[in-house]
């Protein structure tokens, strides 16, 4: 086998050397266009997992590589003059120059041709290869060449960074937050040596145009930085290595492989690697880490499919491919989820430095959403344990309650207007589809009733319709007959009865979605018996449903009184809590939404304008709805779609909403067109949550993905949300909250009739 290493980075010398370890016989190259001993940036970053694979793959050049390591156990964070210092952490950091040395070395060894200062221009020159591994980095010629190919996605990110070093010799990895004249700077720094750190300066483009970076070289860049951080350094100097100010890109592409072709024939195999395939930003530790782990799963694969029969080397080939492409995805696409998170976090810094310093610190660490409130107590027990005082100290107060400063974080009180939650932990509305014209049953009282007595402390019913024309399906639950009112307040008399939580609904008028059949039925549009639509503007929901008629000023008026008397009925069932669903491309949303309001007059434009008629019924209703008790809005913070509602956006909506009377926002996400693209993952949507609760003021309820208390636990430490809302983890378990409880020793409610169960353990076998 014939194989091409393009780039002599740590991903393509270490794929080399553990080829040529594995298969002497097979012909290895490494191709680099610059010298042996350039490098860019300083120190490398590595956990102890990312050890043991290195030690799995080739355990003389994991040795090497642990000999040279600077390690440390702590983070500090400077904020505020606090220092906040987190233990546990165990990584271990490294010369990019000596890590090179040591794969240069150990591929040399092992015979692999080494040829440096050799710029490859033309990648079909290794036509007749086997395989070509483009790692030739973040700005790979091969991938460009290729592009139709491997169909590349490159984020350039807005903030500014400049890599530097320094003498100071840090003994955690540290963080400051620096404001002077031009904004705030954030500092990422550790040490890789016994006297060399690392010292990343990141900043906004707003500052770094203020500070006129864009006319420095790297002497000025360094006289700059001593000057702010001279108290920091405490005379030790800061050096370059073309330090130069960048963007972060955060590359992704949606092919891993190729093949070359020449005269219509194909040649050889082509499969990125390192940074010319993924990037992940620096704040979650290095890319050295995915690039290594990148070279042990190839190496895998070809090894597997390639070496067994000889006479089928091109196919087996395409299929050591592929299968590297299918089992390493999933992996770098979860890291690269966190990546954004975490770079999110450092893009809007300022918005964070509002919080209380251990809050800070707490969202910090936890930014990623990777680490969270458990993983942070096995490191840091004692850490975890203030910041749970200070949130249980913080809830108590404010709630005007006495509760132990020993809870978790999601059995701290909440405080809303006049009522009180007793825990931050929410069922989140599900449409059950099991109503006779609006009217809710048996079903409904055993459903909510079971969730009521689970340990939640509020219970959100289910989206329910404000007219008969409002509803999405035929089985929608409904508040607009007297009959609809008695059903509720059977459900609502049951869980006062039985349980501590509080009850809300959440009226809401389907707008464009309407008129369907049921979920399990495939949610078509009606055949027969459907109602005519309406809508902000004539937008179908997808090109299949029914268009539906750009309401009327007539049509606007009617519908706000629909939403008062539905509001007068929930009054009537004592629902504590009131929420209008303003999201997911219902009818108040297609105002809201750019991609459904098309409208030229004064309730289209403008997030201004698109909110007019939206915060017209909010109006109306809280006018109605008794001051003690509190009023929610349900929102979209983002239509996973091109042209669909902005960050800026929902920073305006959430200012708007807070003028006008609402309490609470629930914060969820897309469904608002068909052809939505979401970005799924864990807590995927709390980040929408933080958005609007830092900007502005107002409580959030969060959703989606929530799987664990200690998810819970951190969004609520964290400031990410007040109250954590969870759909299908109540499905499956209606106890949810008192399961969770029971694993974190706290005790909750339960009806007399299940007393039985407050100290049962059951078996884990």
């Amino acid at each position: 086998m014939d194989v091409v290493c393009v780039g002599g980075g740590p991903a393509g010398l270490y794929f080399a050397a553990l080829l040529k370890q594995s298969h002497p016989e097979t012909r290895v190259r490494v191709y680099e266009r610059n010298r042996a001993d350039d490098t860019f940036g300083f120190g490398v970053v590595f956990s102890d997992r990312t050890m043991d694979n290195l030690r799995e793959a080739d355990e003389p050049s994991q040795q090497a590589i642990t000999q040279s390591f600077a390690h440390w156990d702590d983070i500090d964070i400077h904020y505020r003059g606090e220092v906040i210092t987190s233990v546990g952490h165990g990584f271990a950091g490294m010369s990019r120059q000596r890590l090179l040395t040591i794969l240069q070395e150990r591929a040399r060894e092992l015979g692999v041709e080494l040829h440096f200062e050799h710029d490859i221009g033309d990648v079909s020159q290794f036509q007749d290869a086997d395989l070509v591994v483009a790692a030739d980095g973040i700005n790979s010629q091969i991938r460009s060449a290729l592009a139709a190919d491997f169909a590349p996605d490159i984020d350039d990110r807005p903030n500014r960074f400049v890599w530097l070093g320094t003498t100071f010799p840090f003994g955690a990895f540290t963080f400051y937050f620096k404001q002077n004249q031009h904004g705030l700077f954030r500092v990422h720094a550790y040490r890789y040596a016994e006297d060399s750190s690392t010292f990343i300066v990141e900043c906004t483009d707003a500052a770094s145009k203020a500070a006129g970076f864009d006319d420095y070289n790297e002497e000025q860049t360094i006289a700059y930085m001593e000057q702010l951080f001279a108290e920091e350094l405490k005379g030790h100097r800061l050096v370059g290595n073309k330090s130069v100010w960048r963007h972060f890109a955060t590359v992704k592409n949606g092919k891993w492989w190729t093949r070359l072709q020449q005269a219509g024939k194909p040649g050889a195999h082509v499969v990125l690697l390192g940074d010319a395939l993924h990037t992940a930003h620096f704040s979650i530790g290095s890319g050295t880490k995915l690039a290594l782990e990148d070279a042990i799963d190839l190496h895998r694969e070809v090894v597997s499919c390639c070496f067994a029969d000889e006479e089928n080397r091109a196919e087996n080939l395409s299929k050591a491919l592929s299968a590297f492409e299918a089992n390493r995805k999933p992996g770098v696409s979860s890291i690269q989820r966190a990546a954004q998170v975490s770079l999110e976090w450092f893009e809007n810094t300022e918005r964070y430095m509002g919080l209380e310093p251990l809050q800070f610190a707490f969202s910090l660490l936890t930014r990623s959403l990777r680490v969270n409130h458990a993983n942070l107590q096995l490191r840091d027990p004692e850490l975890t344990a203030r910041v749970d005082r200070w949130v249980a100290r913080g809830a108590s107060l404010a709630a005007g309650v006495a509760a132990s400063e020993d809870l978790p974080p999601m059995f701290t009180p909440l405080k809303l207007r006049e009522l009180v939650l007793p825990n931050r932990i929410g069922v989140s509305p599900m449409c059950q589809y099991s109503a006779e014209d609006g009217l809710i049953g048996d079903w409904h009282l055993v459903h909510l009733g079971s969730r009521a007595i689970g340990g939640a402390g509020l219970l959100m019913c289910e989206m329910t319709a404000i007219s008969r024309e409002a509803r999405i399906s035929q089985g929608c639950a409904g508040l607009y007959t007297e009959e609809h009112t008695a059903a509720w307040k059977r459900v609502v008399d049951f869980a006062r009865a039985n349980s501590s939580a509080k009850l809300g609904i959440q009226l809401g008028h389907a707008g464009p979605k309407g008129a369907t059949d049921l979920p399990w039925l495939g949610e078509a549009p009606l055949k027969s018996g459907a109602w005519p639509l309406l809508a902000a503007s004539a937008v179908p929901y997808s090109p299949a449903s029914q268009t539906p008629r750009a309401m009327t000023r007539e049509d606007m008026d009617r519908t706000r009184d629909d939403y008062v008397a539905a509001a007068k009925r929930a009054l009537e069932a004592d629902f504590d809590l009131l929420e209008i669903h303003l999201a997911h491309g219902y009818l108040l949303a297609s105002f809201v939404s750019p991609l459904l309001n098309r409208r030229e007059d004064d309730y289209g434009g403008s997030v201004a304008g698109r909110m007019r008629y939206p915060l017209e019924v909010i109006d109306a209703v809280r006018d109605l709805w008794p001051k003690g008790r509190p009023l929610s809005v349900r929102i979209s913070a983002c239509d996973w779609h091109e042209g669909g509602i902005s960050p800026d956006d929902v920073v305006a909506m959430g200012k708007l909403l807070k003028d006008h009377g609402v309490d609470i926002v629930d914060v969820s996400t897309g469904q608002t067109v068909a052809a939505q693209r979401p970005e799924y993952g864990r807590l995927y949507q709390t980040p929408f949550s933080e958005l609007v609760r830092l900007t502005s003021g107002l409580p959030t309820m969060t959703v989606g993905n929530i799987s664990s208390f200690s998810d819970a636990n951190s969004i609520i430490a964290g400031g990410r949300a007040d109250v954590c809302l969870l759909a299908r983890g109540h499905l499956f378990d209606p106890y949810w909250t008192q399961h969770a409880a029971q694993a974190q020793g706290v005790e909750l409610p339960w009806p007399s009739q299940y007393l039985a169960v407050q100290r049962f353990r059951p078996r884990s076998d």
